[in-house]
């Protein structure tokens, strides 16, 4: 075999090839290639990395320098040749952030404070989602930061400096952080609609505090599961208040319900 080079099998039979390096005593895998040949460019590619007098940085990557290094592995390489530190995402270290490569257009900026957990996470893209696997499941990246699914950029979250990718925690300011409400103008004034889906978008209520607001969203939504609705619907947790607060406040909201059987509404 070519140096830096493994042949491996897949469970079907199947031949690959796969690429290493050893930098400062770390075993550092290259990735996996259909062939030989390849896997021993992304070897040379990583020899050339480690042993490059000048410094490299990120954007040098299209430079004509890699052949078949994947670009996530040009930044954990180069990130650790410049910082010291073996990170194993394609994560690059500033000195109070650090800068994560979806791709080479594509790059997250997070706060130091978040490094141990994109350095454990890889982050992974579906559409317009950002989202990192936790035990089998799939979690948005934004959820983190008090975004709730589904919540709407500039009415209920919004990233201060205009920067979509910019997750630092003084970027990301938070409008509205409950499920099911919506703060609306109304009569010349604001005021806080909470709403349900059931068959469709249905108005709870207007109220004039977005925590009543909130409750009644939750109460209407133990009403409708009580009723025989076979639907989960996420609760909102109101943080500002006490136990006893909330339980008085949720007794005292009013809310509509559209009946389970679609004829006619549930008042409490």
């Amino acid at each position: 075999m070519l140096p830096g080079v493994f042949k491996s099998k897949k469970k079907d039979g199947s031949i690959y090839y796969r690429a290493s390096v050893t930098f400062c005593s770390k075993h550092i895998s290259l990735g996996s290639f259909i062939n030989e040949k390849e896997a021993h460019n992304a070897y040379l590619d990583a020899l050339n990395i480690i042993n490059c007098d000048k410094t490299l940085i990120p954007d040098n990557y299209s430079g004509g320098i890699c052949k078949a290094l994947p670009f996530d592995k040009w930044i954990v390489l180069v990130n650790f040749k410049n910082n010291g530190i073996y990170i194993k995402t394609p994560i690059y270290l500033k000195k109070k952030f650090f800068y994560y490569y979806i791709s080479e257009q594509d790059i997250l900026i997070f706060d130091a404070d978040d490094l141990f957990y994109y350095s454990e996470h890889k982050i992974m893209r579906r559409g317009g989602h950002l989202f990192v696997t936790e035990y089998g499941m799939q979690v948005n990246i934004a959820s983190r930061y008090g975004i709730r699914n589904f919540a709407r950029p500039g009415k209920d979250f919004l990233f201060v400096n205009g920067n979509n990718y910019d997750f630092r925690y003084e970027n990301i300011k938070i409008l509205n952080p409950y499920q099911g409400v919506t703060i609306e103008k109304y009569k010349g004034g604001v005021c806080y609609t909470a709403r349900i889906h059931v068959n469709g978008n249905f108005t709870i209520g207007r109220y004039n505090s977005i925590e009543k607001a909130a409750a009644a969203y939750n109460k209407a939504a133990d009403i409708l599961e009580t009723k025989g609705i076979k639907k989960h619907f996420e609760r909102n947790y109101i943080e500002e208040l006490t136990t006893k607060e909330y339980i008085e406040l949720y007794n005292s909201v009013n809310v509509n319900c559209p009946s389970p059987k679609g004829n006619g509404l549930l008042r409490h």
